[in-house]
């Protein structure tokens, strides 16, 4: 990091449980108790494959992601009653845990204040928005929305966020 960066306390976040960056960016940004999340994908980190071809799986895949992101950058975990629901082997069946019944090593996405979404496909915003509010069930954040050309690897969507930590 460079010298300009430490002075205005820029601190670069990296966490090999999520994706390494595709290009000269990093997985995130914290400045003065503010995370900027870059893009995340839909694939998993240890294989840089996608989770599956459905916007369901990339969509719950990238939440997990980005979960992971905010954990790295010290996302409390205040709000343990929250419910996340993680997808079984085959979509669509899901199950749901309390986080309280699981150890405590998922990010708290209360902390999210905006999030941009983009989508290959403007028809899958229906699918991508339920996967979505599992992860944001009380006090969603800010949202923008778009379908675009395309994104990278050939997803079906990608999300980034900002947290105020």
């Amino acid at each position: 990091m460079s010298a300009r960066a430490k002075a205005v306390g820029k601190e670069v976040v990296s966490t090999d449980l999520a994706p390494a960056a595709l290009g000269p960016y990093s997985q995130a940004i914290k400045i003065d108790g503010v995370l900027y999340v870059s893009g995340c994908l839909g694939i998993f980190p240890e294989s840089m494959k996608f989770a599956g071809d459905s916007v369901e799986e990339q969509t719950d895949q990238l939440m997990k992601n980005m979960g992971e992101i905010l954990k790295a950058a010290g996302a409390d975990y205040s709000n343990v009653e929250k419910q996340q629901c993680y997808f079984k082997k085959d979509p669509p069946a899901r199950s749901c845990l309390a986080v309280k019944d699981l150890p405590l090593d998922g990010a708290d996405y209360s902390n999210v204040v905006k999030t941009t979404v983009l989508l290959a496909d403007i028809g899958d915003f229906k699918v991508m928005n339920g996967i979505y509010a599992e992860y944001f069930k009380k006090d969603p954040p800010a949202r923008s929305c778009f379908a675009v050309k395309d994104l990278p690897l050939g997803a079906k969507v990608e999300v980034e966020c900002i947290a105020k930590l």
